[in-house]
């Protein structure tokens, strides 16, 4: 009934912006351009600037779908990591990876990446202060101290390079005010959560500041580790940043460093059928968990560096440099079956890092404008992790090392040019080479797990011995026609391209591979076996952004057509070593065995619906958003040789998403008084491409609420924060080793004895009390 209801208000409010369609194109000049109210970083004057194209302009004037969100209304939102954000971006998704506290799993317009190893790349980039991240651990950032996020939805890769084939996230940290400023923020709520950021910086000169920021985050488990006796879904995290600001005359630089260490428990997921060899039953409570698995500690140490310049040469050019390098390394112990007993348990190590330039030359004339660009990257992942199978096998360990160096540059350049006073076409393209060097070693222990863990397991043989090398070269370009007959409504339409690289598979066994007569492959054709292509996505996008009505009403509304070829497909399977019949191991297959259309429609606006109606500065605001996807594949090539697209699906791909919120502003002795709500809608969605009823979530709606009071002259604010607060449970991810279980089939084993089907769940209801000071 809730999701009924909620479906209802979000066409209901769709119905009424897309009536708006019929009214004249007739706005007055200088209104603001169109955007969530929520969601917005404004100058003085309300209009939304943005840098999605690399340079700073309207957001109105941008021809592609763009979402800013702003740090101040993400704040009283009481919203405190990325992942939130999706609950108001449509055609988004962005959860927490299986079996991790911070690893990002982010999907957009259907395509992104789920697997977290090194060798797989994101389908969607994210950026901090535009240095691009390029693993996505430790991507789970909180929010604070943040002046906007910029989502940018379909390929990006002209402007943004490879791995923005579903779009792009732009983390944009506040700049240092120009006074000494000290800024405490506290937050206490639900399952002990106790949060503190301090904030401070103060100008040395009138042409240098300084600041700093130092946050400490804890909460108390959801749940609890029946076996371990530990909390399940906790939080235990230190944060920093910094930052030195530099302008002086024509020069304006930025030096920022921030750090991150995380060592909450690991969070372990939840059988969904009880063990098939010993018969444990399922737990009652979806956040516990019987996890066994203890042999290294889940922590997470990030860190990383940017150095951001920029040189007005004339009134006309300016010269960019981003300098940027960062290093992560975690350990973290996923126990697969989630049980005490080790059936299928994976200690695993990640150590990544990278180097990035970026040099820029911006050109903003009277009728053209735009950037050349230059950027590289030299990125180092490292992943090592062991498959214990014990109580099957007698202490058998396959150990798995991977290593994969990435080395790629490209060229890029996007202009746009205004024909008309109100007809202006852009155009750019991007040249990439993209170079990768892959290790995979793969090696059987006896007598338990590898020394790498701290075991005593004896190398027995090695099965898998791997180095491949591979050079990917590819241009993407991008077109795009504007027609504004004024300045508060934009008619676009875009093409554009995105680009994901390829590689090798890091879980890839060389001795699995069969040639097409069964017999051992030649090295050309295990070079094959494991290597897979890269994929591209072609877009076509029709949109309007509108202010109308006195900018009481904003309005952007987007269609899109989306053309995926050789899309990568990794999976995971049981591998039967020596043709026992027993799984020793599971290996991955990545080929590029599908394309697909991805084609459908968004819709995002506000709405001041009243003002001044109960004293000066009250106000009442609605903001909503609507994404309806249509994602098939046309072909999907399985093992085996068949066409099998008919049985195939998107994962993390709901064919609905949607949000409606409100903001009513009361003024309240010498102050704001806010109330705001937000419910959001997701569609069914599946895990993986094979659909499953157990792991596949339904649809559901989450709905948040805050009431936020701040003093007129901003110092202090207090607020109340609801979140899920009809404690709703869902699936965000999931393991799956089990075959049948359906049609009154029993449910068999693929790997171990037990039968691997765990699923790990959303935040349940928390609320919790925030309170601010700035001296």
């Amino acid at each position: 009934m809730k999701i009924t209801l909620c479906a209802r208000a979000l066409l209901l409010v769709g119905s009424a912006g897309l009536a708006s369609l019929a009214a004249p194109l007739a706005a007055q000049d200088g209104a603001t351009t169109p955007a969530a109210d929520e969601a917005q970083a404004a100058d003085d004057s309300g209009v939304i600037y943005v840098t999605a194209r690399r340079r700073e302009e309207r957001l109105i004037d941008v021809p592609l779908s763009v979402t800013a969100l702003s740090g101040e209304d993400l704040v009283k939102q009481g919203v405190q990591d990325l992942t939130q954000i999706a609950q108001q971006v449509p055609n988004i998704t962005l959860e927490v990876s299986r079996g991790t506290n911070t690893t990002l799993t982010a999907f957009i317009r259907g395509v992104g990446q789920q697997d977290p190893v090194a060798g797989f790349e994101a389908g969607v980039g994210l950026y901090v202060d535009d240095v691009y991240l390029n693993r996505p651990q430790a991507a789970v950032l909180d929010v604070y101290d943040v002046e906007r996020i910029e989502v940018l939805r379909g390929p990006q890769g002209t402007l943004y390079g490879r791995n923005t084939i579903g779009g792009a996230i732009k983390y944009v940290t506040a700049p240092l005010p120009d006074e000494t400023s000290v800024k405490v923020r506290g937050t206490y709520g639900s399952y002990d959560q106790a949060d503190l950021i301090v904030t401070a910086s103060t100008p040395v000169s009138d042409s240098l500041k300084i600041g700093a920021s130092g946050a400490r985050l804890s909460r108390g488990g959801f749940g609890e580790n029946l076996t371990l006796g530990t909390e399940n879904y906790n939080k235990d995290v230190w944060a920093a940043r910094g930052t030195i600001e530099l302008e002086t005359g024509a020069v304006t630089a930025r030096l920022s460093g921030d750090y991150v260490k995380d060592t909450s428990e690991a969070r372990q997921g939840h059988r969904l059928i009880p063990s098939l060899a010993t018969n444990q039953p399922v737990l009652s409570d979806v956040f516990d968990t019987r996890a066994g698995l203890s042999i290294v500690d889940q922590e997470v140490e990030a860190w990383g560096g940017a150095l951001n310049i920029a040189v007005a040469l004339s009134d006309t050019l300016t010269f960019k440099s981003i300098t940027g390098y960062r290093e992560d390394k975690s350990t973290t112990p996923i126990d697969f079956d989630s049980l005490a007993a080790v059936d299928l348990d994976v200690p695993a190590i990640y150590n990544n890092d990278q180097f990035s330039q970026e040099l820029q030359l911006l050109y903003e004339g009277d009728r053209l404008s735009g950037v050349l660009g230059f950027y590289y990257l030299d990125a180092n992942a490292f992943t090592a992790f062991d498959v214990a199978l014990f109580t099957t096998l007698n202490g058998l360990t396959a150990q798995t090392l991977g290593n994969v160096n990435t080395e790629t540059w490209s060229v890029f350049g996007d202009f746009t040019y205004n024909l008309t006073d109100t007809i202006s076409v852009s155009a750019g393209g991007r040249y990439t080479n993209d170079q990768r060097t892959s290790r995979v070693l793969r090696t059987t222990f006896l007598g338990g797990f590898s020394n790498l863990f701290g075991g005593t397991g004896v190398a027995a043989a090695v099965t898998s011995n791997f180095n491949g090398e591979a050079t990917f070269k590819d241009f993407n370009p991008r077109a795009s026609i504007s027609w504004q007959p004024n300045s508060n409504h934009n008619l676009y339409f875009t093409y554009s391209q995105g680009f994901k690289g390829g590689g090798f598979d890091p879980r890839g066994q060389t001795s699995a591979c069969r040639n097409s007569r069964g017999g051992a492959c030649t090295p050309q054709e295990v070079y094959d076996f494991m290597a897979f292509d890269p994929e591209t996505v072609d877009s076509f996008e029709l949109g309007w952004k509108a202010s109308l009505l006195d900018n009481r009403l904003n309005i952007s509304l987007a269609g899109f057509l989306g053309q995926y070829k050789n899309v990568q497909i990794p999976g995971s399977v049981g591998f039967d070593a020596n043709g026992d019949g027993v799984n020793e191991s599971f290996i991955g297959i990545t080929s590029n065995a599908a394309d697909a259309d991805v084609n459908g429609i968004e819709f995002e606006g506000n709405a001041l619906i009243g003002r001044d109606f109960a004293g000066d500065g009250s106000r009442f605001n609605l903001n909503w958003s609507l994404g309806i996807i249509d994602a098939k594949y046309n072909t999907f090539i399985d093992a085996f040789g068949r066409d099998v697209a008919s049985q195939r699906v998107f994962q993390n791909t709901p064919d609905v998403t949607g949000h409606l919120g409100f903001n009513m502003g009361l003024p309240v002795s010498s102050g704001m008084l806010d109330f705001i709500g937000l419910a959001s809608y997701r569609s069914e969605a599946s895990q993986f491409e094979v659909p499953n009823p157990f792991l596949d979530q339904e649809g559901f709606v989450l709905v948040d609420a805050s009431i936020v009071y701040t003093t007129d002259d901003g110092r202090y604010s207090i607020g109340l924060h609801g979140k899920n607060l009809f404690d709703k449970e869902y699936i965000v991810a999931g393991y799956n080793f089990v075959a049948g279980g359906t049609g009154g089939a029993p449910f068999v084993s693929t790997l171990g004895r037990e039968g691997t089907l765990t699923g790990f769940y959303g935040d349940p209801r928390r609320v919790f009390l925030t309170a601010q000071v700035n001296f």
